[in-house]
């Protein structure tokens, strides 16, 4: 076990960490939902990723994703791998720069476990949920995140045992309410604390 296994250990305990380290996580988009949700399952433990996004860093998503100015330019996948792996290098992180359709869905996150949907199109969204509810992954999407203030609004709802959606499943990203780091992080943060609770299974 690496150092960072060490010191998660001093807090998870090594057979919770193993709980977490088994699960197979997928996520579907790598921007402001999804690289921040990766970096804290990483530093949550887990350990086998499958991150899939066909997009490049850009300077305007600098202000709320996990990347960094040197990365402009550079597939989001890539990035993000290389972040993950300087926080735990022992982690097993697969990018696929893909887009994802409702032709290759399935096929793209068939052995996860666990899907995390952080798309900002709500089609997109809809595509995930369509092919994984009832299929026995654990499903966690988002829906209303954009702009700033009453952070509380930004909730988990349970819509099935192995589905939930974060979010105030209202607010939409617009001239007057962009996307914003603080509420874009509290949505990734519920997100990953949902898959956190699953596979140590404590959530009710």
């Amino acid at each position: 076990m690496n150092p960072f296994g060490q010191g998660l250990c001093r807090y998870l305990g090594p057979d919770d960490l193993e709980r977490i380290r088994s699960v197979r996580v997928g996520i579907a988009g790598a921007g402001g939902l999804g690289s921040n949700c990766a970096w804290m399952l990483v530093r949550s433990g887990f350990a086998d990723f499958v991150v899939v996004d066909n997009d490049t860093v850009d300077a305007s998503n600098l202000n709320r994703q996990f990347f960094f100015a040197r990365q402009v330019g550079s597939p989001k996948v890539e990035a993000l791998r290389e972040n993950l792996l300087a926080i735990n290098p022992e982690a097993n992180v697969r990018a696929v720069q893909a887009e994802v359709t409702p032709d290759n869905v399935r096929e793209l996150f068939e052995d996860r476990d666990v899907v995390v949907e952080a798309f900002d199109a709500a089609h997109a969204k809809r595509m995930i949920v369509e092919a994984f509810l009832g299929s026995g992954k654990f499903l966690v999407a988002a829906s209303g995140l954009a702009g700033c203030g009453d952070a509380d609004r930004i909730k988990t709802h349970r819509m099935k045992d192995d589905f939930y959606v974060v979010g105030d499943l209202v607010s939409q990203v617009s001239p007057t309410c962009p996307p914003l780091s603080p509420c874009v992080t509290i949505a990734a943060a519920k997100q990953a604390d949902l898959v956190l609770e699953h596979a140590l299974g404590r959530r009710q």
